[in-house]
């Protein structure tokens, strides 16, 4: 009997487990789903709306449908130029520009044809900002921005490659997205200032290592046009660029003028003290000559203005804020010292025209909105706006004549 209860309880215990062991949780992966919350939100802001109209973003814009603009790049006189590219999500519009600028001196000066890595620049200008902030020990502006002159140190430096050689892109990836990238790439250098520790060695091969996860690594050498090259003979041998050559220009009234100055500005991070400061007439009459004379320029300023706005295609100084007759080097520096007037956009001015007395000019740009554009792309700036917004240019020093 007791030999049989032990049995029974064996195998009771037995069918237990086996009944435990199928019924046990696993986990599994889902999709998100949309919740009751969502419906919530989805009340709370069809409420809002209805009391409050006002409730959902306006924001304040010039009226351009009395503005009569050259209808796209077929109106234009304009130098050759690579189709415009997107710079995603990211704040590398000074690389992109200087860099489709290059690609058109390269045109200009030897007649090739080329697309060059705007990657490739911005990879070594985060090295050489996390280099500076460790010798600085922390002391040095870490923003994804930069000047387009940057180009013309890290060519030195650096050398250049080919899109197709190195895109600085992942595998699948459609657009550049350099949110994450930056997040680490700025979060480990405030950790080692938090802890004090500025070692180069230590501070490099983090920063290699993060680049290089979002970006791959940059080659050392590579073929093209069946010939193996370096960055740095690629630079020199087959685009034969030089790039001494190369002049940032500023026009701002309070740096004296026809004389190299420090354009101080966060973007400006290495403190660089190159820009060939004019007044604001020969600023202007220099770049519409080299315009003409089929030169192109790498324009930097302010772009968050009324006057300006992706899905015209244009941008312009509207009359509520100043006439085109009070467009002053005083007005101008008087918007820059109080801030209105920011460093914020590269661009790369590719051409001009007249149109009802006014001088217009091409944009190739990079930014999210200007693919808004009716071709997308591309805008058309009056030259009221680059005379009061626009801050300077990078230019070949043959385009300054008499002016340097």
């Amino acid at each position: 009997m007791r030999r049989y209860l032990f049995i029974v309880a064996v195998l009771f215990l037995t069918a237990a487990n086996l009944s435990a062991q199928n019924n046990s949780s696993k986990v599994v992966f889902q999709e998100p789903k949309a919740g009751y919350w969502d419906t919530i939100q989805k009340g709370i802001d069809a409420y809002l709306l209805s009391v409050d109209p006002q409730s959902k973003r306006k924001v304040l814009k010039a009226d351009f449908s009395a503005i009569k603009a050259p209808a796209g790049p077929q109106d234009f006189k304009y130098a050759w130029h690579n189709k415009p590219q997107s710079q995603g999500r990211t704040g590398t519009c000074w690389s992109f520009s200087t860099t489709s600028f290059f690609e058109s001196e390269v045109k200009r000066l030897t007649g090739k044809e080329v697309e060059l890595s705007e990657l490739y620049t911005v990879y070594w200008e985060y090295i050489e900002k996390a280099k500076r902030y460790a010798a600085e020990r922390g002391n040095s502006a870490l923003g994804e921005g930069s000047q387009g002159n940057a180009l013309i140190k890290n060519f030195k430096k650096y050398g250049i490659v080919p899109y197709s050689a190195w895109s600085g892109m992942l595998p699948g990836q459609k657009f550049i997205d350099h949110e994450k990238l930056f997040d680490e790439f700025r979060g480990f250098l405030t950790k080692a200032k938090e802890n004090n520790t500025f070692a180069e060695g230590f501070i490099m091969n983090n920063v290699m290592a993060i680049l290089d996860k979002y970006m791959g690594t940059p080659p050392d050498k590579f073929e093209y046009d069946g010939k193996t090259w370096t960055p740095e003979t690629f630079l020199k041998d087959y685009l034969k660029l030089n790039p001494d050559d190369y002049v940032p220009v500023l026009s701002i009234k309070n740096q004296p003028y026809h004389e190299n100055v420090l354009y101080d500005v966060p973007d400006n991070w290495w403190r660089n003290s190159d820009y060939w400061n004019l007044p604001m007439d020969e600023f202007m009459q220099t770049l519409k000559e080299a315009m003409k004379n089929g030169y192109t320029v790498a324009l930097f300023g302010d772009v968050s203005e009324p006057g300006i706005d992706g899905f015209a295609g244009m941008a312009i100084v509207p009359d509520f804020d100043i006439k085109p007759a009070d467009i002053t080097e005083d007005a101008k520096v008087f918007r820059f010292v109080n801030g209105q007037t920011t460093d914020d956009h590269g661009i790369h001015c590719v051409g001009s025209t007249e149109k009802e007395g006014y001088t217009w000019f091409l944009i190739r740009e990079s930014a999210a909105g200007s693919f808004n554009s009716p071709n997308p792309g591309y805008m058309s700036y009056r030259e009221d706006y680059i005379k009061l917004k626009m801050m300077g240019y990078l230019i070949h020093k043959s385009a300054l004549k008499g002016t340097k």
